[in-house]
């Protein structure tokens, strides 16, 4: 019985794998091109929620570890080197996913202040393409008004 892991690493096993298999899902769903910015903000927020329920998940990968170290020591090389194998996998799978998580959040970030220094450079040149059709609009001075021709054509 000593070469068998208690019930609750199997339980957790699962529960573990079931999580990175949702979280994988989540993160493979196709980047799309977005120009809204409230939406790229609830992305985030869902890559911060995956981000926060990873570290909660932290403990039972943590026990998982614990559990296949001290079953090593005491069963049989081959029931240990089962064990090992199983979570070297999860393990890979889970620096994989965490590696995912942070890279998508770092490009999801940038974009987002790509996009809103966007939003503020098209806002300005808007307001100064609308300064600008006033000033075009304006009634030209008299060709002999030197003195409002040369304002005029400061302004210009």
């Amino acid at each position: 019985f000593d070469s068998l892991p208690p019930a609750h690493y199997k339980e957790t096993v699962t529960t573990i794998l079931s999580w990175i298999q949702q979280s994988e899902a989540k993160l493979s769903i196709p980047q799309v091109a977005v120009a809204e910015y409230e939406i790229m903000e609830q992305r985030l927020r869902e890559l911060k929620a995956l981000q926060s329920s990873l570290q909660e998940q932290q403990k039972g990968l943590s026990y998982l570890n614990t559990t296949v170290e001290d079953l090593s020591r005491k069963a049989p090389a081959e029931v240990s080197q089962k064990y090992r194998s199983e979570i070297e996998v999860i393990i890979d799978r889970w620096k994989k996913l965490s590696s995912q998580l942070v890279e998508h959040c770092q490009k999801l970030e940038e974009l987002m202040t790509k996009l809103q220094r966007f939003q503020n450079d098209t806002k300005t040149l808007k307001k100064w393409m609308a300064e600008v059709d006033v000033f075009l609009k304006e009634e030209w001075p008299a060709l002999g008004d030197s003195e409002a021709l040369e304002k005029q054509l400061e302004q210009c």
